[in-house]
């Protein structure tokens, strides 16, 4: 899965800021997390260091990153990992990397929100703020974002798989929910800024809610429908209804259909990677399987919300 040969070190990343930003050279470094594109390593009290190192999509997502969320991240109420300099691919280290502010709190996989109210409140006002017209020349999404009817063919197959390893208590009903959302008039706003990949580990708890999200390298510009799946994959059980209740404007029923087709799809996507986890295989977490569980009970137990 590496793309990137040389080994990650503290040492490393220090030689690496002697030669390009000597002034933060001095200040602690330590390994904050090996993500699926990036290394993240916290630099001092109050920065860190991105570096690409798992796939080759990395390079292009850590520029975007850059040059995007400092627009971005002003109009957020919540914190975000704001880029302060931008390294440069160099004979030591061949690929760019950056420097952000360090964003302080546990990932929702291993601390899940368990204040209800307090959660959804936090997460509507976010994405109030970010599910805003973007402009000319934002990004598309990558693999997501379009009409669910395109990813009809990856639910079927995710759909097989977890069938077939005994991953869905009952797969009827999840595909019930996908051919309501799927069915669901398409959006017809103009494309908004999204987030794109608000799974449990991109999202930091303290205190049993919300207080960053980190990971914008998906950072897109379409359906704000992918992003508001997320009530129903990071928010403890009761608490979607007081989600919509706060995302304004208030989503329509068509674009609520829609997220839960979305957020079908994210579930499929985070077992699969926490059955890697479990059976030791690389880029496996297997922490993200008791959400991914937990979102697909909610969504098979509830009527259209």
């Amino acid at each position: 899965m590496t793309h990137t040969d040389i080994e990650i070190t503290a040492e490393l990343i220090r030689d690496l800021l002697r030669e390009q930003h000597p002034d933060l050279a001095g200040l602690p470094v330590e390994l904050g997390a090996r993500g699926w594109d990036n290394q993240l390593w916290r630099l001092g009290d109050d920065l860190a260091v991105r570096l690409p190192w798992a796939t080759r999509s990395a390079d292009a997502l850590l520029l975007k990153e850059h040059a995007w969320l400092p627009v971005l991240a002003p109009e957020l109420p919540l914190p975000v990992p704001v880029p302060q300099r931008l390294g440069e691919p160099s004979e030591r280290f061949p690929r760019p990397w950056t420097v952000t502010t360090w964003v302080p709190g546990a990932p929702a996989d291993r601390a899940p929100a368990v204040r209800g109210a307090e959660a959804a409140d936090s997460l509507a006002a976010f994405l109030t703020a970010l599910h805003r017209p973007a402009p000319e020349g934002a990004p598309a999404g990558r693999d997501r974002g379009g009409p669910l009817a395109e990813y009809a063919e990856p639910f079927a197959r995710g759909l097989a798989s977890a069938t077939d390893l005994g991953l869905l208590p009952d797969p009827d009903a999840v595909r019930a929910v996908w051919e309501d959302a799927v069915t669901a008039p398409g959006w017809t706003g103009p494309p908004l800024w999204l987030h794109g990949d608000l799974h449990p580990a991109n999202v930091l708890t303290a205190d049993g809610t919300f207080c960053g999200v980190i990971d914008f390298g998906d950072l897109f510009a379409g359906d704000p429908a992918c992003d508001l799946a997320a009530a129903w994959t990071l928010l403890p059980d009761g608490a979607v209804d007081r989600f919509h209740a706060a995302y304004r404007p208030t989503a329509d029923p068509a674009t609520r259909r829609r997220a839960r087709g979305w957020a079908v799809l994210k579930a499929f996507a985070c077992l699969f990677i926490a059955e890697a986890g479990v059976h030791g295989r690389p880029g496996g977490k297997p922490t993200w399987g008791p959400p991914a569980r937990a979102a697909l009970r909610r969504l098979t137990s509830t009527v259209q919300g």
